[in-house]
């Protein structure tokens, strides 16, 4: 149980850092928001995942495939946290 969070640990901080480098732009995040950016990305990867393609976790939870999906995902967080923070600094 340990070793399955130390790795969605590390999958999210590679998915959020992947994001903000695939992403241009300015962003202050520090170590803590890219792991947070990635975790999220990491389950928004998974829910379009199981819409999509009816995977499940019961064929494992590491694949490329995930990975992908968590990258995917991560952007589509960051893509939206920056339209979230524009709006409230444009009020």
């Amino acid at each position: 149980m340990v070793w399955t969070i130390i790795a969605w640990i590390v999958l999210g901080l590679v998915a959020g850092a992947v994001a903000r480098f695939l992403v241009p732009g300015r962003d202050p995040m520090g170590i803590g928001a890219t792991l947070v950016l990635g975790l999220v990305g990491s389950f928004i990867g998974g829910f379009l995942g199981y819409l999509v393609f009816g995977k499940d976790l019961s064929e494992g939870a590491l694949q490329p495939s995930g990975i992908i999906g968590s990258i995917i995902g991560a952007i589509a967080a960051l893509l939206i946290y920056r339209a979230a923070s524009r709006r409230r600094v444009l009020r």
